[in-house]
């Protein structure tokens, strides 16, 4: 039977992703390149670029996209397997924790300043997320929870839980956050009346409620921006 000619090990040295890699770093490869490496190897018929590409057509060539694929979604293209499907998983994740940890506990100046935080954990999420940053005097983030978690057509907060938590992490102000899934950011009725609900909570325990951040692969809303608030 004829060798493969399409495989990895029989493309010239300076094609090859590993090599790449080596003589001239990470940055020089194509996100295809990338995630071959990651896979390792192609199958019988296809090279582990091959491979690879397929999987970004997959995701419409966008990482963030990608990122939102489940272990299961990853397998359903060819010559993934749950063992590769999950190392794709692990190094999208590493990833995320990486600008995560890059924007960790930021001192709130702006929206844009707790925007770029949260959208960072939550972007990757495929339902509605709701969570909130709790601040101390100096406008840094203490912790950040996530409140509660629900379908695409949205998620429930209750005040009670968020004020307690507040209360727990010695809080002087809040900053609400939830994600989009759709992508578009303009806020629902609900969001509304849950903002408010929640900011007159708050100023009872004399907690100030400084934002609602919404996020998306598209941007953000602030709600301070905005002046509803």
């Amino acid at each position: 039977m004829q060798a493969n000619r399409k495989t990895i090990k029989n493309w010239a040295p300076d094609d090859r992703p590993r090599e790449k890699l080596a003589a001239n770093g990470p940055d020089v490869l194509s996100n295809a390149e990338l995630i071959a490496l990651l896979l390792g190897s192609g199958t019988r018929n296809q090279s582990a670029l091959e491979v690879a590409r397929q999987l970004l057509d997959r995701a419409q060539q966008s990482l963030g996209q990608l990122g939102k694929l489940s272990v299961k979604e990853l397998t359903q293209v060819k010559g993934i397997g749950q063992a590769r499907a999950i190392t794709i998983a692990a190094a999208l994740e590493l990833g995320r924790r990486r600008q995560a940890a890059d924007e960790r506990r930021p001192v709130v100046k702006s929206s844009s300043d707790i925007a770029r935080y949260l959208q960072a954990q939550l972007r990757d999420k495929t339902v509605e997320v709701f969570a909130v940053a709790f601040l101390n005097r100096a406008n840094k983030i203490n912790q950040v929870e996530i409140i509660s978690e629900g379908g695409i057509t949205g998620t429930v907060a209750d005040p009670r839980i968020i004020l307690r938590k507040a209360l727990e992490y010695q809080a002087v102000s809040l900053v609400l956050c939830h994600n989009h899934p759709s992508g578009n950011l303009r806020p629902s009725r609900a969001d509304e009346q849950l903002t408010h609900k929640i900011r007159e909570a708050a100023l009872l325990l004399d907690i100030q409620l400084l934002d609602h951040i919404i996020v998306s692969d598209e941007g953000y809303y602030s709600f301070a921006d905005e002046g509803m608030l």
